[in-house]
């Protein structure tokens, strides 16, 4: 493939680029996380002083970008980006939001144990420094004790059920079978003694900061905790508004998840029908589950399954639909080291050197796997789904910026991508046959119920007449989720705990993909004739990520 031509650097460039640098030094894990060198050996100061350092830097920049002039197209993308962006997290700053982050899936509690799976540990140096960093633990986390203590005496807490998850989660990484334990033990026995001494001690302290954070939550702060998930609809706004970066009528989504959740009930029962003639949903389930043809044993088998079928499909998409740089061309499919049951992707570093990676987090005691189910979730996560937008967007130095590049992530762009990518891979023949597309429907009828749940329970709006009608409960919530969810009763009981203690990041997955297809069908609409989805989707990968409302003015010229 031709390389494009390097554009040169402007003021707005240099602007985006000291924000990213700026924010990289006040948060090291976000820092890793986008692979960025030099950070690997700190921690964040999660102290309500280093959230105020945070929330200075944005008001900061965002008086610098009023001040901004742009140099052509591609500034203006970026300011009304980087605006955007900084914009909705300084609302939730006003709101106190970031003080009081404690849920089951993304806040400190975890991110600070997962950033040590980004690590590389291939030689002596890269242990030196897990070493350094596993040091850091312990400050970090008391000074997020220090926060959420601040947020509680506002009256500011995560209901209890996300305290009670949290502190299960950190029992986790306690003892000789816990997290720090394992990995350092993994580092091998010819490393200098001296660094084998700092590694041990490094895992001591992590524990010992684990087991502060875990006494603080089990006995302090879960008797502030309220019992109630909802977090209202004041909240939810610009909740929704930082997952989407677009603006949306709640209570017209909400009838409009319930519309699309019953849309793809519809056709799964037709897919059922073409696996077992008069068979229910549940019944084509069954038959397909038994099909020795479609499962796995063991994660040996899984990962190499996993590995087989990204890497096919980046080999035919690559032919055909996408230009795919050598270094998208690799995608590593792991075995995550925790048991949630939840998979996901890592962004490869700024320069490769760190591959991108499909994780899968197996529950504990899960040794058997159904293909018909997950091939969606490889589309999901490999390519054409998050893999292949952001590693074009890493690669895509010659055009964009390092923060538009590496530094920031809409979940509803990324995710509503992912989804919008299962169906591309629907339409372009890859889920002909009724059992891998009755693994795509699945996977859409627990995102649609997302959008019912996560809405319905946190805007107040009344449950479906399906579970009872009236005022959401956990009951009713889980009642909808379990006859739409299709997912072990371990999964979905992790999956409800995400929508009420993450507001308005479930919804982003379709009403992602709803705004991405709305963008298609416009451009599609504006060129006639002459549009090719080849180009359509080059022109809007190669933007990077941002508020779905600046990507449509960005696709359609309207900035």
């Amino acid at each position: 493939m031709t390389e494009p031509a390097a554009r040169e650097a402007t003021a707005v460039d240099t602007l985006a680029e000291d924000y990213l640098a700026a924010a990289a030094g006040l948060d090291p894990i976000m820092a890793t996380t986008v692979g960025l060198a030099g950070y690997d050996h700190q921690m964040p100061d999660l102290s309500p002083d280093g959230h105020a350092a945070r929330a200075e830097l944005t008001r900061r920049t965002l008086a610098e970008l009023d001040q901004a002039a742009p140099a052509d197209q591609a500034d203006r993308v970026t300011i009304a980006a980087m605006r955007e962006r900084l914009r909705v997290t300084a609302d939730l700053d006003a709101l106190g939001a970031p003080l009081a982050e404690l849920n089951n899936i993304v806040s400190p509690v975890q991110e600070v144990r997962a950033v040590f799976d980004l690590m590389p540990t291939e030689t002596e140096a890269d242990w030196a420094v897990v070493a350094q960093r596993l040091a850091a633990v312990p400050a970090a986390l008391a000074g997020y004790q220090a926060s959420l203590r601040q947020a509680a005496a506002a009256g500011d807490v995560a209901p209890r059920r996300q305290v009670q998850a949290c502190i299960t989660q950190s029992e986790a990484n306690l003892g000789p079978d816990g997290f720090f334990a394992t990995l350092v033990a993994g580092a091998g026995a010819d490393l200098p003694d001296a660094l084998r001494t700092d590694l041990d001690r490094g895992a001591h302290a992590a524990q010992a900061g684990y087991q502060q954070l875990r006494d603080f939550l089990a006995g302090e702060l879960l008797a502030k905790a309220p019992a109630a998930d909802a977090a209202g609809i004041e909240k939810y706004g610009p909740l929704s508004r930082m997952f989407l970066g677009a603006t949306v009528d709640l209570a017209e989504v909400y009838d409009w998840g319930q519309q699309e959740l019953a849309r793809i009930t519809s056709l799964m029962r037709e897919t059922a029908e073409q696996i077992k003639p008069g068979a229910s949903v549940d019944e084509a389930m069954e038959v397909l589950d038994a099909d020795p043809g479609r499962g796995l044993t063991g994660t040996d088998a899984l990962q190499a399954w996993m590995q087989q079928r990204a890497d096919e499909a980046i080999e035919a998409l690559g032919r055909d639909h996408f230009d795919l740089p050598a270094p998208v061309r690799r995608l590593e499919c792991r075995i995550a080291p925790t048991n949630t049951g939840v998979i996901y992707y890592t962004n490869p570093s700024d320069d490769f050197s760190r591959p991108g990676r499909m994780w899968w987090s197996v529950p504990r005691g899960v040794t058997t796997f159904s293909t018909w189910r997950e091939l969606t979730t490889v589309y999901h996560e490999g390519v054409p789904g998050h893999h292949l937008q952001v590693a074009l967007a890493t690669y895509n130095r010659a055009q964009l910026n390092s923060w538009r590049r590496l530094g920031t992530w809409v979940s509803g762009h990324g995710e509503g991508w992912a989804l919008y990518a299962e169906w591309l891979m629907a339409d372009l023949g890859y889920m002909d046959d009724p059992g891998n597309r009755m693994g795509l429907l699945a996977g859409q009828s627990l995102r649609a119920a997302r959008v019912v749940i996560d809405v319905g329970v946190h805007c107040g709006f009344p449950a479906p007449a399906e579970v009872g009608g009236g005022e959401w409960t956990y009951d009713k919530a889980w009642q909808l989720l379990t006859r739409h969810g299709f997912m072990s009763t371990e999964v979905l009981r992790f999956e409800l705990e995400r929508y009420l203690g993450w507001p308005g990041q479930a919804p982003s997955y379709k009403l992602g993909e709803r705004l991405w297809l709305q963008l298609r069908d416009e451009s599609k609409a504006r060129a006639g004739d002459a549009f090719d989805l080849k180009q359509f989707h080059k022109r809007a990968l190669n933007l990077g990520s941002m508020g779905l409302d600046v990507l449509r003015q960005a696709v359609l010229d309207e900035l």
